[in-house]
């Protein structure tokens, strides 16, 4: 079979041809040129020279895909970072307010902001709360024909945000009938239920009737899944080197602290030594945050639901040998409960040979991310509600606290009275939940037709806006009312069983500070395009085709951190607001003009070139060009190649948020061009302890990330029915936007002199932490593609094969360093997780009615986190492994389409019921998944798929 013909059966049956082949036209039927992503020529479809993934309707409903999200996280060549709902439900500072419900894509593993996503070719505005990456719950899913995934470069195209490559979720547009169907993904252990219900319909033929109008609509809603209803997380696995770093446990730590003569005070008169708690006896150690439960005859940590004792040795903590700590991993949400509508309406009407029409899009999402409750820590602080919290001795737990204190610590009698400074997980309170709402919508006019001499035109106006709001839903209170609650003795955070009185209840609940808004942002993005393409003059070697164009955006972005008043967010604890960030309508335009040309040099060697010009308001022009090959030496073989340069601009966030001044709270900072060794030193001149004032937030002057990257591959058909693909690739990126780290700051000082400011004297006053354009990285790899069909009985079998392995990944401070070492395969806390190899496998076997699918996902393991004292070598866990095993998961799906008008489709997700390997990974606050990773593995394991679509006419 030829080359061409064997792409166009792969996709008849289903399967996404490789780039540059997909959808070839069989014999017989006319060649229509068309444009795909990637380029703005129109082009007969098997003539392209980029690497190209397309993914039909077909292939996502086998597959049991109901949204976006589930859509990337099948790709290889998609990256492993904190861009998915599983990795962002935890704690996040107020400037990570983006992560409030939002879901996106990162292709290549360059981020999510140099991943640009357009939908039926153009752009969509960028999610309210972080004004510069596409939330992917916005796209209307249920209603999507295809995506096209490429793989590549494309600022010469599509301008900012196609470092990583460009997704394209393509909606179906011509269509009569009326559909309705109705999914639902039940898991078999219980929580995390998913399902949705859709109605399309349409009249109208543009051939016959010139006319067509379609719409559709759906609702899903994927149901809360807390960490307590897995059993792999388990964040209590001192044996292989993971357990929680917190003593803010729901029975509550005994804190010493320097302010407050409190009971736990080894000598209360003497203020030097109020913070530092009794000596161990039979040692010289000094012991803080003493959980009573843990000490000799009491009931032992794991009493209370969730905690257990404190690992010391792991956290090369000694001073807490008596604490407790709590399982916060199994507190979390692990998949967040998500509400969406929406929605699409569009008519199109034929005049002549041209069409115009209107589209509208719309969605309706709502998300409550929802994690542990409150800790609540006795403070030092003047300014805090919390200063010299603490316990009477009139309260009813006093006693038995107490006395167990003395019986371990006979020398703190003489503090019996004084009131019990503590850290107290407060489970009364509940979790925390934030309540995300987003609607956002696109109103598109457009129309495309022939011009003249074999040119065609597409040229459109739209408005996208994304408006976000989020509140409190639960969790958080007034804070000194509450404080008043413990210091008085009402709450209870040593009661036994858990349990609070009713008035305890009654007076928490009148403090609570449900239903406030947090902060809302709203991103407005305006566009008009015009393109037009066709052939220039013929060569022997056939048609030089050219396309010319341009287009203009207009973005705006405006937050609200002030939707409730500073004077009242300042009295609700450990909200998340973000008042200083706040943007009154900041305003860029965008104009650009672009031009593409395809040459065919000699009979199967074509070259293309395209060129683009992009003016901002406020960075000035950039100019990128873009250059590809394509060659066929004969019909079995193709060989293709690219190269480009690409830049993103900085998001309105990191160039406008509020500069936050802040004192450096700590005593161990010393000016690093007075004092060689770092280390603070009184004795030495110039080594003396300074707390100079921290800057943070954004930066005017930040320019764009740039970038330099080549693809180069083939596509071969050593027999028929078989094709083997493989594109390597390298993206070098410049100028990366990035927050230094103020350890690594001071480390390399002389690397940023501009941002240690000093006085006139020279003394250093303040340190410029805000982001820079210093750093670059290098990812290099390759994608290979494996795919093939056969008749098999009376059906035909067919399979493929997408996978990427990456051959490099590495970063420095300035391009001026050296490369630091490699990323691949070595844990990250909160950047991009850069697996070695990643695949999945479709394989399908069609007879009849019937349609069997199987898939494989895979991806590689990589070397875990490392607790301290694991690595200082205080300890070896008996069943410690350096490396976190490879996830392998298999899906099945059946389909029968024999009932008239009636498709069925049940599918097992997670066949196997594999678990998420083991990770040493602990929840910190820049990443959720204790015990797992979720920036690789899904939670919910084994579930079942039911889908039921039922054609009405």
């Amino acid at each position: 079979m030829k080359l061409n013909r064997l792409v166009a059966h792969l996709a008849v049956v289903g399967m996404a041809a490789h780039a540059g082949l997909a959808l070839a036209q069989s014999e017989g039927q006319k060649l229509e040129r068309v444009e795909v992503t990637g380029s703005s020529i129109k082009r007969i479809k098997d003539e392209g020279a980029l690497p190209l993934q397309v993914i039909t309707r077909k292939d996502i409903e086998r597959q049991g895909i109901v949204s976006a999200e589930q859509l990337i996280s099948t790709l290889s060549a998609n990256g492993n970072g904190l861009d998915n709902l599983a990795s962002n439900a935890d704690v996040v500072a107020g400037q990570a307010r983006g992560n409030n419900g939002a879901t996106s894509a990162n292709l290549r593993g360059q981020g999510a902001a140099s991943t640009l996503v357009l939908l039926n070719g153009r752009r969509v505005a960028s999610h309210g709360l972080n004004g510069g990456v596409v939330d992917l719950q916005q796209i209307p899913f249920a209603a999507v024909e295809r995506v096209e995934i490429l793989k590549d470069g494309a600022s010469a195209i599509y301008g900012t945000d196609a470092i990583g490559g460009v997704i394209n979720f393509i909606l179906r547009k011509d269509y009569s009938g009326l559909e309705a169907q109705a999914f639902t993904d039940v898991t078999e252990q219980g929580g995390g239920n998913i399902s949705r219900v859709k109605l399309t319909g349409g009249f109208g033929n543009l051939e016959k009737d010139r006319f067509n109008v379609l719409g559709s609509v759906s609702f899903s809603d994927a149901q809360v899944l807390r960490g307590d209803q897995r059993d792999f997380v388990n964040t209590f696995q001192p044996n292989r080197g993971l357990s929680v770093d917190t003593r803010g446990t729901p029975y509550a730590t005994v804190f010493a602290i320097s302010s407050l003569n409190s009971a736990l005070s080894r000598d209360n008169l003497n203020a030097t030594g109020r913070g530092t708690g009794p000596i161990q006896p039979g040692t010289t150690q000094a012991m803080n945050g003493i959980n009573v439960l843990d000490l000799p005859g009491q009931a032992g940590c794991s009493s209370i639901p969730g905690q257990a004792a404190y690992d010391e040795v792991l956290w090369a903590t000694p001073a807490a040998k008596w604490g407790c700590a709590w399982d916060t991993g199994r507190a979390a949400v692990i998949q967040q409960p998500v509400k969406s509508t929406n929605g699409v309406l569009r008519g199109t009407l034929a005049l002549g040979e041209h069409q115009v029409f209107a589209e509208y899009v719309g969605a309706h999402v709502v998300t409550d991310k929802s994690f542990s409750p409150n800790q609540i820590t006795s403070s030092t602080s003047t300014t805090s509600p919390f200063y010299n919290l603490a316990y009477p001795s009139t309260g009813a737990a006093y006693n038995s606290v107490f006395n167990a204190l003395v019986a371990t610590f006979p020398t703190l009698e003489k503090n019996r009275g004084l009131p019990l400074a503590m850290r107290w997980r407060c489970m009364p309170c509940g979790n925390r939940e934030i309540e995300t709402t987003a609607k956002t919508q696109r109103l598109l006019v457009g129309a495309e037709g022939p011009l003249f001499a074999g040119w065609d035109y597409k040229t459109g106006v739209s408005q996208a806006t994304s408006d976000t709001t989020s509140l409190l839903k639960h969790g958080y209170f007034y804070s000194r009312p509450f404080a008043a609650l413990i210091n008085n003795g009402t709450l209870n955070p040593f009661s036994a069983d858990g349990t609070q009185t009713a008035t305890a209840m009654s007076a928490l609940d009148a403090v609570r500070a449900d239903g406030v808004t947090l902060y809302g942002g709203k991103f407005t993005l305006k566009q008009a395009d015009f393109t037009a393409s066709g052939p220039v003059f013929k060569l022997p070697a056939g048609d030089v085709m050219a396309a010319v164009g341009g287009d203009y955006r207009k973005e705006q972005y405006k937050f609200n951190g002030n939707a409730t008043d500073a004077a009242t967010q300042a009295t609700i604890f450990n909200a998340p607001f973000d008042s200083v960030n706040t943007l009154d309508t900041v305003t860029r335009n965008i104009k650009a003009v672009f031009g593409e040309v395809l040459v065919p040099i000699v009979k199967n060697l074509e070259a293309s070139a395209a060129i683009r010009r992009d003016d901002y308001t406020g960075f000035g022009s950039t100019t990128n060009p873009k250059f590809s090959v394509r060659y066929q030496p004969f019909e079995q073989l193709l060989v293709r190649a690219s190269t480009s340069k690409g830049f993103r601009v900085p998001t309105f966030n990191q160039l406008f948020n509020g500069i936050t001044t802040s004192p450096y709270s700590g005593k161990d900072l010393v000016d690093p061009a007075k004092c060689p060794g770092g280390v603070v030193d009184p004795t030495k001149p110039g080594c003396e302890s300074i707390t100079p004032d921290i800057l943070t937030g954004g930066k005017v002057t930040l320019g764009p990330e740039k970038s330099k990257q080549w693809t180069w591959g083939f596509v071969w058909s050593p027999v028929a029915d078989v094709t083997i693909g493989a594109d390597w690739w390298q993206i070098r990126k410049t100028g990366t936007i990035q927050a230094v780290t103020l350890s690594d700051l001071v480390k390399n000082y002389t690397l940023f002199p501009d941002n240690f400011i000093r006085d006139a004297s020279g003394a250093l006053v303040a340190i410029d932490n805000r982001n820079v354009n210093a750093g670059e990285t290098i990812t290099k790899g390759v994608d290979v593609s494996l795919s093939g069909t056969t008749a098999l009985g009376g059906g035909r079998l067919t399979g493929k094969l997408e996978g990427t392995y990456l051959l490099d990944k590495r970063s420095r401070l300035i391009t001026s360093a050296p490369m630091g070492p490699s990323e691949i395969g070595v844990f990250t806390r909160s950047s991009d997780l850069g697996l070695r190899w990643k695949h999945s496998i479709v394989v399908s076997y069609a007879e009849g009615p019937w349609t069997g699918t199987v898939l494989q996902r895979w991806a590689a393991g990589y070397k875990d986190a490392v607790l301290p004292g694991v690595a200082n070598g205080s300890v070896t866990p008996p069943d410690w492994k350096p490396n976190v095993s490879k996830y392998i998961t298999y899906d099945a799906t059946i389909s029968y389409t024999g009932f008239k008008n009636l498709g069925l489709t049940f599918g097992i997700k997670n066949l196997l019921n594999e678990d998420p390997p083991f990770s040493a990974a602990y929840d910190s606050n820049t990443g959720a998944g204790s015990s797992w990773e979720p920036r690789v593995a899904d939670p919910r394991g084994r579930a079942y798929q039911l889908t039921v679509n039922y054609k009405f006419w």
